[in-house]
């Protein structure tokens, strides 16, 4: 994806800054939140601030570029993976990974329960991830 036409074509800015952030998130399987992306930017650009990476991927997930997780309270995790998929978050570290599920056959299977137009389908699972279960 060229992250520079996609910030035009929406009618914002490319600047360093929102570059750096894009290349930070790009296939980071991690789904960082904010000040991790932030810590992973100091070194190479130690006066970008923690605002601007927040206000950066709240642009990103205006636009698409990006999926905002609500994983804990008040704490928003991103993932560069737009396509539908759930996610599976460990209670102890907080490790998330993506996981692949049937969300046609389950948004289908919710319209006929309830009657309702289903307009967007959210899974999040929890549990304790392998690393964790070996610490018990």
């Amino acid at each position: 994806m060229d992250i520079a036409e996609v910030l035009r074509n929406n009618g914002y800015k490319v600047t360093p800054q929102r570059l750096a952030v894009y290349e930070a998130i790009d296939h980071n399987m991690t789904h960082p939140n904010a000040e991790a992306i932030y810590k992973k930017l100091q070194p190479k650009y130690p006066s970008m601030s923690l605002a601007t990476v927040y206000k950066t991927m709240e642009i990103f997930a205006k636009i698409g570029v990006v999926q905002v997780l609500q994983c804990e309270e008040d704490a928003h995790r991103y993932d560069y993976n737009t396509s539908p998929h759930a996610h599976i978050r460990c209670v102890r570290c907080n490790r998330v990974m993506d996981v692949n599920v049937d969300q046609k056959t389950l948004a289908a299977n919710a319209a006929d329960q309830t009657g309702f137009k289903v307009d967007s389908v959210n899974i999040s699972f929890t549990g304790l991830c392998k690393d964790c279960q070996k610490q018990e």
